[in-house]
């Protein structure tokens, strides 16, 4: 099932505070999701990772320099983890 990001309040340090479409509602810590490598490493920086926003098109968050992750993982990760791997 594909729910969308409906909203996003970056808080600090890298965590991010999501509500979904179908009411689910929580922080996800992204140092526990992805690796700041790549299109992820200029989030790093506090105001690069402050400048998120959801993209109402994509259904999910985005940064200016492009990197967006997939609202499945995010919900999981806000669910607790059901259905979710971190990296290693």
């Amino acid at each position: 099932m594909l729910v969308d990001v409906v909203h996003v309040e970056p808080r600090e340090p890298y965590t991010l505070h999501l509500r979904f479409g179908d009411g689910v509602e929580g922080d996800v810590d992204l140092e526990r999701l992805i690796r700041f490598e790549g299109v992820f490493e200029p989030l790093k920086a506090p105001e690069v990772f402050a400048a998120v926003r959801v993209d109402p098109e994509l259904g999910t968050i985005v940064w200016p320099n492009g990197a967006d992750l997939d609202p499945v993982v995010l919900h999981a990760a806000v669910r607790g983890g059901k259905g979710f791997s971190a990296p290693p």
